[in-house]
């Protein structure tokens, strides 16, 4: 039902959309820098991962009912904000080198189990990502094909496959600034600082925006 003449144009689109600057980049790049690859290229991958949700609400039609109702996307925006600022906070209040882990080991509490599980969470909760498959995907189905929530969930699907791969990548390369910190705990607690900065900052541009 998806034809080569739908999905190139899509994943092309797509990749220039997932490799343009934004929250979810400077997301990556912050947790990486200051984690170290594994946790980065964890948290890039949670955060594509969290594509599938956004993929299944625009394919039912739940996310057109979710943007056309103001107090729905008002509480999806102000808890997706809430969290953001959460995380920025405990980047705050860490100890910089301290968080940072030593190559093939987990820091005791911050695995890359959980920094998937908070990077697909960042995603998932964000109101503009859903609006912005609700009017992306659209635009590349064909109702003469059929099967248009088929159709949707499938370029759903591409989406966040490449998403994975551009994120892991940028986690991986981010991780390198992060082996680096390992032997400047001073660096990397300033580094812990900036990166909790970007995520309040994006966190209060999101419960703020309109």
């Amino acid at each position: 039902m998806i034809t080569s003449a739908q999905i190139l144009p899509f994943l092309l689109t797509a990749i220039l959309l997932t490799a343009t600057p934004g929250p979810d980049n400077l997301m990556v790049l912050g947790v990486g820098a200051a984690k170290g690859r594994r946790l980065g290229m964890a948290f890039g991958l949670g955060c594509a991962t969290g594509c599938l949700s956004h993929t299944v609400l625009a394919a039912l039609g739940v996310s057109a009912v979710l943007a056309s109702s103001p107090i729905a996307f008002t509480a999806l925006r102000w808890a997706g904000g809430a969290y953001l600022i959460w995380l920025g906070i405990g980047a705050l209040r860490s100890r910089g080198g301290g968080g940072l882990p030593a190559a093939g080991v987990d820091v005791v509490g911050d695995s890359a189990t959980r920094q998937f599980a908070k990077g697909m969470l960042a995603n998932a909760i964000n109101p503009k990502v859903v609006l912005f498959f609700l009017s992306f995907l659209p635009q590349f189905v064909v109702p003469a094909n059929g099967a248009v929530p088929l159709q949707m969930a499938t370029l759903g699907v591409v989406f966040t496959v490449q998403a994975a791969v551009l994120f892991g990548a940028l986690g991986w390369f981010a991780g390198g600034i992060g082996q680096w910190l390992q032997r400047r705990p001073r660096a990397g607690l300033w580094l812990d600082r900036v990166a909790g900065v970007v995520f309040v900052g994006l966190g209060l541009r999101m419960a703020l925006s309109r």
